[in-house]
């Protein structure tokens, strides 16, 4: 067992530490918004992504491989939304303004990971890699979900507590609005990728 989640904790580690969408806009979050305001949008994505490796462990990739204009429309659905968010986020001009807009909500948060591009690269890879059609799909599928809820959860929680602890450096107006321009500007060249596939 141990030998098995050895693997799955170092993927786990090392995707959702990194830079992505979901860790930008967590940040962003943090920084405008604040810890207490920003919870929904911290257990979205650590229960969201969690439950799309699930959704997709139990067949709905095999969905989208029988109907791959679904995969195309979530796809530019997403490329769109994110560009959306990082026009908000390169607009915001103070702390907690957000141009008066709310944080994310849970469901929110939940219902982008669908159009995440890097959730799906890890979700995809995850699977691809812990799961064997010989073993028990159920077990590896559930092993996956819940070391991303223990280990990607604590990362996501870094990437918040960062953007709250940026406060501090960015008291002034124009730091914050360079901040938060090359943020947007950040989660706008994450798409690039998506774009190209």
């Amino acid at each position: 067992m141990l030998e098995a989640l050895i693997p799955i904790a170092l993927f786990t580690f090392s995707t959702s530490i990194t830079p992505g969408p979901n860790n930008l806009m967590i940040m962003s979050s943090g920084l405008n918004y604040g810890v207490h305001r920003s919870l929904p949008h911290l257990l979205g994505i650590c229960l969201g992504f969690p439950a799309m490796i699930v959704a997709i462990g139990l067949g709905l990739g095999t969905l989208f491989s029988r109907f791959p204009v679904l995969h195309e429309i979530i796809r530019w659905a997403g490329i769109a939304y994110l560009l959306y968010l990082a026009w908000v986020i390169a607009n915001t001009r103070e702390v907690g303004s957000a141009d008066n807009r709310k944080p994310f909500t849970f469901l929110q948060a939940v219902a982008f990971q669908w159009v995440n591009p890097k959730g799906w690269i890890m979700a995809v890879g995850a699977l691809a890699a812990f799961t064997s059609p010989a073993g028990e799909m159920w077990q590896d599928i559930a092993r996956i979900a819940l070391t991303f809820i223990a280990i990607g959860g604590p990362c996501i929680i870094i990437w918040l507590l960062f953007g709250v602890g940026l406060k501090q450096v960015l008291n002034d107006p124009l730091y914050l609005r360079r901040f938060n321009i090359t943020m947007g500007v950040l989660l706008a060249a994450s798409v690039v990728p998506m774009v190209l596939d």
